[in-house]
């Protein structure tokens, strides 16, 4: 998607070089940094020591290339204009072989900025949505009204954007479609206001808001768009100072393992950045000290993504590497911009990005008892490591699959959530009754929205461990 991206160098902009080089924080109320403490996924097991040295153990090796997995990894952009066709199933299959499980559909509605938006065009959207259902993918979703964008003569693409009337009376209409279309949603970027929906040039929430109220506006969509959202999604926006100005936010407000994905109006603003890498302000995308520790924090607990703009010095792979780890990438454009990605092929990161982007869950070992009974708990300890940048961000369930000889299929929960999995080494404890004498013991990383659809769950990245037409992970056999 080749596009101008206008985010300028402000006069207010500060010298944001200090915070690039910081490890994860969080900043006291005296402004003095503190290592946050790792939280670790919880189970209600307790295994001594002692207990787990008589353990058998179970060895895994990692699989090195890029395990397609849904909700992560290069996205593939669309853009649908008045006249676009909805695309097809087969199209979706096609990008999924090719290794996108993430389309960005981005709906350009310049022709509707006073009027309503036409159930033909409602029917494309809820065509999409299907398309991307049959065929296995989800969506980066946003909404804008105008690309047509001239930087020599910006007055000349005016109006830029609707009223708010209209912007609020189109979210109404798309609401039942949201609510709807959840499970094929994997985030929902916050776009509607300015060129390209990305919230800048704008005719009519304040071009350059100032003070706490000139974001009013603003806020007043954003919040329509968690309103019209299934809660279970987040709504990312364009820069962290958005979230900080909106909601009168500082570094102490930073979400932490007990104010995330608790359903609260924080915990689903989530971010996106559509100049990664451009500059030393990502063209606007930081503009004041505390932007980047803040979305550091954030971050990590709320989806993040976007698309290069620019080549620039921010951009090498040794840079690129260490701030998509900084902000915990989830998803990046493949189509733009192509000379960014050219200079990771020739610097050897462009790889490395591909298996990194999201989760990345390698499973090391697992330790059971050594002489299993039937209906006498089954103890094992997990070790497994997320080499990814980000854990899961929308609500995934756990499941061990227990298919004994006769064919006979029992599921327990693992009693940890994977949004707790961030990238690290972790060590989860689990039990459950033995319910055969025989059988073999799986993994299922499931979609709670999905639960029949093989390729909606999550894959170790372990050879020989993930079966796709089950979606089961092959954990060890039980004699």
């Amino acid at each position: 998607m080749k596009r101008n991206h206008i985010l300028p160098l402000l006069a207010t902009l500060c010298a944001l070089s200090v915070w690039a080089c910081l490890p994860f924080s969080i900043i006291d109320d005296n402004g003095e940094e503190e290592e946050e403490e790792q939280e670790q996924p919880q189970t209600e097991v307790t295994i001594t020591p002692e207990e787990e040295a008589d353990f058998a153990v179970e060895t895994y090796v990692e699989n090195t290339a890029n395990v397609v997995n849904p909700e992560r990894g290069f996205y593939y952009p669309y853009d649908f204009f008045a006249s676009t066709k909805a695309i097809s199933s087969s199209e979706v299959k096609s990008k999924r072989k090719a290794g996108h499980t993430v389309l960005l559909m981005q709906y350009v509605m310049k022709k509707w900025m006073s009027s309503d938006i036409p159930d033909s065009y409602l029917k494309v959207i809820q065509s999409n949505f299907d398309a991307l259902r049959d065929g296995g993918a989800k969506c980066v979703l946003r909404f804008c009204y105008n690309q047509d964008f001239d930087e020599n003569n910006p007055d000349a693409s005016k109006p830029w954007d609707p009223e708010e009337k209209w912007v609020m009376r189109h979210i109404e209409q798309l609401k039942p479609l949201l609510q709807k279309n959840e499970d094929v949603i994997m985030v929902f970027q916050a776009g509607f206001v300015g060129i390209w929906g990305e919230w800048y040039y704008t005719d009519h929430f304040f071009f350059d808001p100032k003070e706490p109220e000139d974001y009013l506006p603003r806020k007043r969509v954003l919040e329509a768009m968690l309103d019209a959202l299934p809660e279970s999604r987040q709504v990312a926006v364009r820069t962290p100072d958005f979230k900080l100005m909106m909601y009168g936010l500082s570094l102490s407000d930073t979400l932490n393992a007990k104010t995330a994905h608790n359903g609260s109006v924080l915990s689903r603003i989530g971010g996106y950045n559509d100049c990664f890498g451009a500059a030393e302000d990502d063209w606007g995308t930081y503009l004041m000290d505390e932007s980047r520790p803040f979305w550091n924090g954030d971050t990590r607990y709320t989806f993040m993504g976007g698309e290069t703009c620019a080549v620039s010095d921010y951009c090498t792979c040794e840079v690129s590497l260490s701030d998509m780890e900084k902000y915990h990438w989830t998803y990046l454009n493949i189509g733009y911009n192509t000379s960014v990605l050219s200079r990771w092929k020739t610097q050897g990161c462009y790889n490395d990005v591909a298996k990194r982007l999201g989760y990345r869950i390698v499973l090391e070992s697992v330790k059971h008892t050594a002489e299993p009974q039937v209906g006498k708990p089954f103890k094992m300890v997990f070790y497994l490591r997320n080499d990814g940048f980000s854990a899961f961000q929308n609500p995934r369930d756990t499941k061990l699959v227990f298919i004994a000889e006769d064919g006979k299929k029992s599921e327990f929960p693992l009693g940890s959530d994977p949004r707790t999995w961030h990238p690290g080494s972790h060590r989860i404890e689990t039990s459950f009754k033995l319910p055969a004498e025989k059988g073999s013991l799986y993994l299922l990383l499931s979609d709670p929205l999905l639960p029949d659809r093989p390729e909606y769950s999550a894959a170790l990245a372990n050879n020989n461990v993930f079966d796709t037409s089950t979606g089961y992970n092959y954990l060890f056999r039980i004699k």
